[in-house]
Parts: structure tokens; sequence; C-alpha cells
């Protein structure tokens, strides 16, 4: 392998993935810079997850939306608990399974099991997409939510497409990192301390706009941002970026919505041009 990240000093915002992010990097010779904003917890209320993963076990959906595969670890998790693994996982394996994006199959796979319907497009519309090539009417439709997004545009069509759609959220995102050490990365994007960052999701994004907003410091972090390289996991953190106005340089080619083809491109363009796209 290259070292053709050699001397460059690249942050990465990441929670629970942050070592193996990390990892990556340094074999291409960068230095990662951490900046560990979200992490992951169950859902603080956990009676909603019992009663619907109760139902689901009794076999009341036909269907699962499954839009991030934390969201079905963290389920399994719950399942676990209330002593209903088993039969959350024997009715798991009969539900027609819908997917957005590779992370939810994974999360299949590593039980033993696949997704049936894959979105093309790992987004909303993909899902829906995906959704209007079959027929729904009469159906209970599982849809496994992620955090900060009711996502009522699926909602709706599923029930237009005559199905009943039965939401659970398992987990929700919190700040890890203190402000300071936000506003530090911040600072150090402006002055030009850092040649690259690699968001892999959008509450990150999210994060770094919150924290900055409230110091009143949003005109350096847009001048952060466009003044180094910023690599972007997959659309739908790009779409964050660009509600910004930060224009995403490196993105994964062809669909491979994954940290590994995000790093080789990222590599990549270092070792082709030497500032990867920044004007």
């Amino acid at each position: 392998m290259t070292k053709a990240l050699s001397g460059r000093r690249i942050v990465v915002p990441e929670g629970r993935e942050l070592s193996h992010l990390i990892r990556m990097l340094e074999e291409y010779g960068a230095e990662a810079i951490p900046c560990p904003m979200i992490a992951i917890r169950d859902a603080p209320e956990s009676k909603p997850v019992e009663a619907w993963l109760s139902r689901f076990a009794n076999g009341t959906c036909d269907d699962l939306v499954l839009m991030t595969g934390e969201g079905l670890r963290r389920l399994l998790g719950f399942a676990r608990r209330i002593d209903l693994e088993k039969a959350f996982l024997e009715a798991l394996r009969t539900t027609r399974k819908i997917t957005r994006g590779p992370k939810p199959i994974r999360a299949l796979r590593e039980i033993g099991l696949d997704g049936d319907i894959p979105a093309d497009e790992p987004t909303t519309e993909g899902i829906i997409a995906a959704m209007r090539q079959h027929d729904f009417r009469g159906h209970h439709v599982g849809v496994q939510l992620y955090p900060r997004n009711p996502n009522r545009r699926l909602m709706d069509f599923i029930t237009a497409a005559g199905a009943l759609p039965d939401p659970v959220l398992p987990y929700v995102y919190v700040s890890e990192a203190d402000d300071a050490r936000v506003l530090e990365i911040i600072n150090g994007m402006a002055g030009g301390q850092f040649d690259a960052i690699a968001f892999t999701s959008a509450p990150q994004v999210r994060r770094l706009h919150d924290v900055a907003r409230a110091a009143g410091q949003e005109s350096d972090l847009l001048q952060g941002l466009r003044r180094i390289v910023v690599a972007a996991v997959g659309p739908i953190v790009t779409a964050e970026l660009e509600t910004l106005g930060v224009r995403v340089s490196i993105t994964p080619k062809g669909g491979t919505f994954f940290m590994k083809p995000l790093v080789r491109e990222l590599a990549n363009a270092f070792a082709k041009n030497g500032k990867a796209g920044v004007a």
C-alpha cells in the first residue's frame, strides 16, 4: 500500500467506528485527528420499543423497512433483554425485509439473514422507489427509524400504498465531545491546520454546525470547510453539507458507500494532484 496520505492531517468526526477509520487512514500514512462528536445510545424510553418488538414477534408485520444497521442491532439488544430474541429472529426470517443501503444488509448477514428488497440508492427516495415495484395493499409494514427523522415522506407513501406503517425508534444520538473540543477543530480548519475532513454521518455535520452557530462562529466553520478537502461517505451526508453551501470534493465511486472506499478515494485524490480538487 502506498503512503499517498503521508504528511496529511485529516479530521475524523466519528463515534462508533472511530478506531476503524483512523486505522485505515494511518495505513495510507495520514495523521488522523479524532473528534468523537456522535455517540449512540438505546432509546431512553424502552416501553415503546418493547411494545413494538412484542407486536413484531407475534407476526403482525408483513414487511420491515430497515433504515440502518445500527437500528437492527439495537432492536436485537432490546429483544434479548426482554427474552424475545428467539421470537424476534423467527419473525424476522419470515418477514420481507426492505433495506436502505449496505449497512442494514451487513447487520442482517451477521445473524445469518439477508435483505429481500434492496434500495438502489441509500435514501428515503431510494426506499420508496424500491417499494413502488411491489404490492403492499393490506400489509402491516414495520419501519425502523433513525434519530431526528420521523420520515413523514415514507410514512405517507406506505399509507398511500394501502398499507399500515408501524414505526419504531430504537436508538438516539448524543453529543460525546464537549463544545470546546469541537470549536478547536473548527478554528483549526479555518486556520489551515488540517488537509481534509472525512464525514461518515449527517449528524456529524449537524453537530459541527450547531456548535458553530451557538458560539457565533458559523462563518469560521464555512471558511474552514471551504479551505480543506471535504469527503463524505454517501449522498445523505453530501446533501447535509450542501445545505450549508459546502462543496463535497470526494465520495466513494460506484455506489459503494463504505469507509474503505472513502479512504481509498481520498488517497487517490491526494496522490494524483496533491490537493484533491481544492481550488
